[in-house]
């Protein structure tokens, strides 16, 4: 009897461990909370629209002047909820993760992985200043001796498919989990990618304002404890 109730104290702590913790919202559906803009046309002209705005329980990305909305927090081993929808003409955005050093690339883009939102190309890895590995990499990022992290260099890893997306107008829900150095995209219950290696584990996460006006109703984090 001992040793059944000794296994059934295990078992209940194993699953206790594993079990997932609850989502984290990261956008309140009311304010920016949380978060801070880095639009670097705002140092010299103070009077532009703003970027990043909340209208009707939406958080808006407007596209211009382009910069990034970035998480005040930091975080690691995680999976990132995120639904959004291209407000009138498709176009580009993303998602970034691993988020550090402020315009590290071309006095604009911070030290990341960027899980591009783009239309018809969602779920692309863009490096910036941070790495990540891929099966096929030649195939999916071109010449070995031209990849890279920094200006000049080939930064874009291709999804492995450009049918995920639903059509223009309609909601789409981007799932990235990013444990240790591994991150995996979903865009719609569909897998568009998968890298190992990545040159970093943990930082904050940004959404981008480049050129498209995009609407967020879902932005959440849960914890993975594995």
């Amino acid at each position: 009897m001992k040793s059944l109730l000794l296994i059934w104290v295990i078992a209940t702590f194993s699953l206790a461990c594993q079990s997932p913790s609850p989502p984290v919202n990261l956008f309140n559906g009311q304010d920016l909370s949380g978060w801070h803009a880095d639009v670097p046309s705002m140092d010299t002209v103070k009077k532009k629209a703003e970027s990043f705005i909340v209208r009707e329980g939406l958080l808006i990305s407007r596209g211009m002047p382009e910069g990034h909305l970035i998480t005040d927090s930091s975080f690691q081993n995680y999976r990132l909820e995120v639904q959004y929808r291209f407000a009138s003409t498709p176009g580009n955005c993303g998602v970034l993760v691993h988020v550090s050093m402020p315009r590290f690339l071309y006095g604009m883009f911070p030290k990341s992985i960027e899980v591009q939102l783009a239309h018809q190309r969602a779920g692309d890895f863009w490096c910036i200043g941070e790495d990540i590995t891929v099966p096929e990499m030649e195939k999916r990022r071109g010449p070995k001796n031209k990849w890279g992290a920094t200006e000049g260099k080939e930064r874009r890893i291709i999804n492995l498919t450009d049918g995920s997306e639903n059509p223009a107008g309609e909601w789409n829900t981007m799932i990235i989990e990013c444990f240790k150095n591994t991150i995996k995209v979903w865009v719609n219950d569909i897998v568009v990618n998968e890298g190992m290696d990545c040159t970093a584990e943990k930082g904050q996460i940004a959404v981008q304002a480049e050129g498209s006006e995009v609407e967020f109703r879902k932005i959440a984090l849960t914890q993975i404890k594995r």
